[in-house]
């Protein structure tokens, strides 16, 4: 597949190059809208709905939600379902409506720094199927190219729907407006993600950082089970962890997001004697991180390192814990009490409503989450708060894609559409 030629310029002051997009980047919108079009759609998005029990959930009038959903009709968003039409009602406006989840799809990329989760989903925010590939490490015009291809293939199985958008999570810092990417660990720097995917892809693109877009899937997709309407209010931390840490703060529903990027914690002192590149001791990221945790276990002899294509990794750490091994449960003990006294450390500083933890280090050996709790209770002085794990699992990273592909449709819907046109 020939891939298409970029107008690219290059500055003078700096003499890096960048890419000019041809398709368009637009920033993601990480909040629970106000407007009425969007207030409806989301009132649809847990299935049918009637425009009665719309208006008593969005507090919008009868006549407001009748305009708002004959908009949404027209755009192909909303579909009408007659045949849940109750016994004896009358008019048109009786009839339930809900999402078109079966006509679109929106296609959502997570890049990490090991490997990259492509996923279709529907306007519900459902994930209709997936893939993975390894992140290629030889170079960021490779690696873009090369996830690009493998989203474009991907999208090709899917020709009985229609894609409307596309979404980028990734770590590292973000232009949201540009969708250009500085990622440290994979080495990046100046990455034209979103004009390379768009290009490929023939979409509009979103591209957001990864922690904050996972937040952004507790706002405002339904199929999370740590989702309630309390959300909307108040305010939350949200706390990651698997190759990488990062956190990301809501604010009565929306994400934060500074200017200038998100926030590290991957710095954050543990009292441990494991050594960092930046030349201290004791960071959170190489204590805690999964690449690093597996190769303590393998340097303590816990786990085999297995040679060839596959290697060992750090599933083979969970299945020795869950196997009876005493040397592999103390290690991810060990972990887990560092998280749970960073997680009430920073909580402390940043005193949220809630607090919410995901990552595969929270997820990933659930015996874990007892030792994070406890370590949490011990090191935080403030009074008891909210604190639960995420509802999406294993498949944060998956949702935080997701979210990111469909955070403008969700935002204002009419204008996304006229956008597409």
């Amino acid at each position: 597949m020939s891939l298409p030629t970029l107008e690219r310029t290059t500055s003078r002051a700096s003499g890096s190059t960048r890419v000019r997009p041809t398709r368009p980047v637009i920033a993601p919108e990480l909040r629970i809208a106000d407007n009425p079009a969007a207030s409806v759609l989301r009132a649809a998005t847990g299935g049918p709905v009637s425009r009665d029990n719309a208006a008593r959930a969005t507090g919008l009038s009868i006549a407001t939600v009748n305009r708002q959903v004959s908009a949404l009709l027209a755009a192909g968003l909303l579909r009408e379902r007659p045949d849940l039409t109750a016994a004896g009602a009358v008019g048109r406006p009786r009839v339930p409506f809900e999402i078109d989840h079966e006509g679109y799809l929106t296609l959502g990329i997570h890049i990490g720094a090991v490997s990259t989760k492509i996923v279709a989903a529907d306007l519900r925010g459902r994930i209709l199927g997936g893939l993975a590939i390894a992140t290629p490490q030889t170079g960021q015009d490779f690696a873009t190219n090369t996830v690009a291809r493998s989203a474009k293939a991907f999208l090709q199985r899917w020709h009985r729907r229609k894609p409307l958008w596309a979404g980028v999570a990734i770590g590292g810092r973000v232009d949201p407006l540009t969708g250009v990417v500085d990622h440290p660990k994979l080495q990046w720097q100046g990455a034209p993600v979103g004009a390379v995917l768009g290009e490929v892809l023939e979409l509009p693109i979103s591209v957001a950082p990864h922690v904050e877009a996972m937040a952004g899937s507790e706002l405002l997709l339904p199929t999370g089970e740590t989702r309630d309407r309390n959300h909307e209010h108040g305010s939350s931390l949200y706390f990651y962890v698997r190759e990488t840490a990062g956190i990301a703060v809501t604010l009565d529903g929306r994400v934060h997001t500074p200017s200038n990027g998100p926030g590290s914690i991957a710095h954050l002192p543990t009292g441990s004697d494991v050594e960092c590149f930046c030349g201290r001791r004791g960071c959170l990221e190489v204590t805690v991180g999964d690449r690093a945790l597996h190769a303590r276990a393998v340097g303590r002899g816990i786990i085999a390192a297995h040679h060839g294509t596959s290697g060992s990794t750090i599933a083979d750490l969970y299945r020795a814990a869950a196997a009876g091994s005493e040397p592999a449960r103390e290690l991810l003990a060990e972990r887990a009490t560092i998280l749970g006294h960073t997680v009430a450390m920073v909580r402390d500083m940043l005193n949220p409503d809630r607090v919410i933890l995901g990552g595969q280090a929270f997820t990933g050996y659930r015996p874990a989450v007892a030792h994070v709790a406890r370590a949490f209770n011990q090191g935080s002085t403030l009074p008891a708060t909210d604190i639960r794990i995420s509802g999406f699992g294993g498949k944060v990273q998956e949702f935080a894609a997701v979210v990111t592909s469909l955070s403008v449709l969700y935002a204002d819907p009419l204008a996304a559409i006229r956008k597409l046109a």
